[in-house]
């Protein structure tokens, strides 16, 4: 990857960033896009479940969530602006990202809900963690600190893990829940690859550059990035003790 220095204000050096008209530069540019967009359209669910959710407890503390999504947000808009990128613009080609994967995963409950949020949304942190292995270091680290606010899946995991031991009906229907929202989050995630040559050139990149071995047989990057999210899922339901 091409990349000139970035200079605090200090003077000193910091991360290298891609150089300016490369196409390193645009592939950047447009993950970052996405993770901004995740995090203002995780703003926004946020502040719904703070409306929806049973307890005054749970409303004040969605609400502090929703708060920190913003800042979050707020930090990849500014690396995007710290490499020369219009953040307005990268956003808002993701406008409409997870359009149809709400449409067609509408929770009947504030369970379902909790799981939506967890399961399916984790999907696509998933995919931005393993893109973000093709970026330039200040890049991502950027998108790497974000990703890892656990703090509304930790809540999640908490109340869903309550109510599913004490009721088994419940259990049985969130697992059924899980495999629905996985599936369609993986769709999801197969239309930007699709769609997005950048983010497949990013998956690329970081796959070979987690290589363990400089004479492993190549290995086929989509392939091991949905092995990989699958994997990611199973473990978010063993937590629960679901069954993916």
């Amino acid at each position: 990857m091409t990349t000139t220095p970035a200079r605090t204000g200090s003077g000193t050096s910091s991360a290298t960033i891609p150089a300016a008209g490369s196409p390193e530069l645009a592939d950047t540019i447009e993950l970052l896009g996405l993770v901004a967009q995740l995090e203002h359209v995780a703003f926004a669910r946020l502040a719904a479940d703070s409306a929806l959710a049973p307890t005054i407890e749970q409303r004040l503390e969605l609400s502090r969530f929703a708060s920190a999504a913003v800042e979050r947000r707020d930090r990849v808009l500014a690396r995007i602006t710290e490499i020369g990128g219009d953040p307005v613009a990268a956003v808002r080609q993701y406008d409409d990202v997870l359009d149809d994967f709400d449409a067609r995963t509408q929770p009947g409950s504030w369970w379902e809900r909790l799981l939506k949020a967890y399961v399916g949304y984790g999907v696509a942190d998933d995919f931005c963690r393993l893109a973000a292995e093709g970026l330039d270091e200040g890049s991502r680290a950027v998108v790497l600190e974000v990703l890892d606010d656990a703090s509304h899946a930790e809540l999640a995991v908490a109340e869903l893990d309550a109510a599913g031991s004490a009721d088994g009906v419940l259990t049985a229907r969130l697992a059924l829940w899980g495999r629905r929202l996985v599936g369609e989050a993986l769709g999801v995630v197969q239309r930007l690859l699709v769609q997005r040559p950048a983010l497949v050139r990013l998956v690329a990149i970081g796959s070979a550059n987690q290589s363990t071995s400089p004479d492993a047989a190549p290995t086929n990057a989509p392939t091991k990035l949905f092995g990989e999210l699958t994997a990611q899922h199973t473990r978010r339901m063993s937590r629960l003790g679901l069954t993916a």
